[in-house]
């Protein structure tokens, strides 16, 4: 019996070699779409080049599905960046119902909105202040892209089956005949046991796609590796996402840029801001100082208040033990030599801890050229003599810890005029018992008040967080407080 039973686990074992799959467990098809929300990193030659979120949820007699990304690539003479925000009401069986799509293509941005009927696609598109209105004949449903590898899964899983799908193009504003394959249950390359699916979707190459048992796309791939798309883990995108939007480079400028229905002008004129915020994430923390309030109005929505917007009962001293932020870390080496010297050098004539603390601040400011890329630690970038706000906040966090003032790495948002809310980094000193933000980049102290701080912390990991707001959260300005008093907010070098 035991020799029957060890058999027939090796026929197992080689059954699975054999055939990439497992007899015990075939696929079957679901009975509804994954309602999860998934983050993939888009790769050219293993370069990534981009992200990709989808959420599906549940609506009224069918789903929504929402997807937004940015991409930019070069590839073989062809180069592409995008942006988009998409968002689909589809039935139970994913046919297109409404739509509306937001994106920005090679710098041309454009919005489309629409309704699918039993024999006509209703859309509207407007781009460059132009407005067309248009009708597509459709004969049977029309599907949206973002459920073209879910349509198999929750039909028939059967090998060898096809489909011939009409597929919903907001770019090109046309509806499509993809046919769409299953091959077979296999290994995807990453490893996880799939049900690879072939499609058209692009001209003369195959488009392969795995997916798993709970209809989740783990990875696509276009010409043999050329260009793949991979389900990632929040926290791995979250790094990427982060740097990029501290950084404030093309790939990510459109999808984090945070726009505002009447712009603010003339900001070191601005004394304080009351703003909304809608689409925050309630298991973020919440940081409060002297300089900001952050207040829960409803599930998802916060009311933030900055300068003299917050009244003198708000206000507190910290009770922070600031030990921790005089400690080198790996990229602010406060107890470099160099950095050391330089610090007692620049406040060799310097008694008051805020005049020291401008004096390193303005220093920093001229010091490094603006860049977009990260310049590195505050030891690289004091010889490089560039980088981007993050190379900023490091180099002046690393000289003010040397000249013993406890100062912290902070990111959020602020506000660029003509533009709207970006992602930055900046750093807070401890003075006179109070956390003061200190913009290093645009040589201001106090930083001004459409500083508005989210994160601590210089570590990639410490920016993860930003995937659950990112291209999601809106900003309404409530009240613009008149000045009370006099700031001393310096503006020598302001965003531009």
């Amino acid at each position: 019996m035991r020799y029957l039973a060890n058999l027939l686990v090796l026929l197992t074992i080689l059954t699975f070699l054999i055939t990439g799959k497992s007899e015990a467990a075939p696929f079957k098809k679901i009975a509804t779409p994954p309602l999860t929300e998934q983050w993939y990193g888009i790769y050219v030659d293993n370069d990534q080049v981009g992200f990709y979120r989808q959420k599906i949820s549940e609506a009224p007699a069918g789903y929504q599905i929402v997807a937004d990304g940015s991409v930019k690539m070069k590839i073989m003479g062809f180069t592409k960046e995008a942006t988009t925000r998409e968002s689909y009401f589809v039935s139970k069986s994913l046919g297109l119902r409404s739509f509306e799509v937001e994106q920005t293509i090679n710098a041309v941005s454009s919005r489309v909105t629409g309704t699918a009927g039993e024999s006509h696609l209703r859309l509207t598109s407007e781009s460059n202040g132009v407005k067309k209105e248009k009708q597509i004949k459709i004969k049977g449903e029309v599907f949206p892209g973002a459920a073209l590898n879910i349509l198999p899964i929750i039909r028939d899983t059967t090998v060898g089956k096809t489909y011939k799908i009409m597929m919903f193009d907001p770019e090109e504003l046309k509806v499509k005949d993809i046919k769409v394959s299953i091959i077979g249950e296999t290994t995807a390359p990453n490893g996880t046991f799939a049900l690879k699916l072939r499609n058209n979707l692009y001209p003369f190459v195959n488009n392969d796609v795995w997916v798993n048992a709970q209809g989740e796309t783990v990875m696509e791939s276009v010409r043999d590796g050329l260009v793949v798309t991979k389900l990632e883990k929040p926290q791995q995108i979250g790094r990427f996402i982060g740097n990029l939007a501290l950084s404030k480079k093309d790939l990510i400028y459109d999808f984090s840029m945070i726009r505002i229905s009447e712009p603010l002008t003339d900001i070191p004129k601005i004394k304080g801001l009351t703003l909304e915020v809608t689409g925050w994430n309630d298991d973020l923390p919440l940081y409060q100082s002297n300089y900001q309030k952050l207040l829960k109005k409803e599930p998802g929505v916060l009311i933030v208040k900055t300068g003299n917007a917050i009244t003198a009962a708000e206000q507190s001293a910290s009770h922070d033990k600031p030990s921790e932020y005089l400690q080198p870390t790996d990229k602010i080496e406060s107890n470099n030599p160099q950095l050391i010297k330089k610090a007692e050098e620049l406040l060799a004539n310097k008694k008051d801890a805020t005049d020291k603390v401008k004096t390193l601040a303005a220093w920093s400011a001229e010091w490094l050229k603006d860049t977009v890329d990260d310049g590195g630690s505050a030891m690289e970038s004091f010889k490089s003599k560039n980088g981007n706000c993050q190379t900023h906040t490091r180099l002046y966090t690393a000289l003010a810890r040397a000249a013993g003032i406890p100062t912290r790495f902070v990111s959020g948002l602020v506000y660029q005029e003509k533009l709207g809310f970006l992602y930055h980094s900046w750093g807070e000193s401890l003075l006179n018992g109070i956390w003061t933000p200190v913009d290093p980049t645009f040589n201001q102290t106090p930083a001004d008040v459409t500083h508005i701080k989210l994160f601590e912390g210089e570590r990639p990991e410490d920016m993860t967080p930003i995937i659950s707001i990112i291209g999601k959260i809106k900003i309404k300005v409530l009240e613009i407080p008149a000045p009370q008093a006099p700031s001393s907010v310096a503006n020598q070098k302001q965003p531009t």
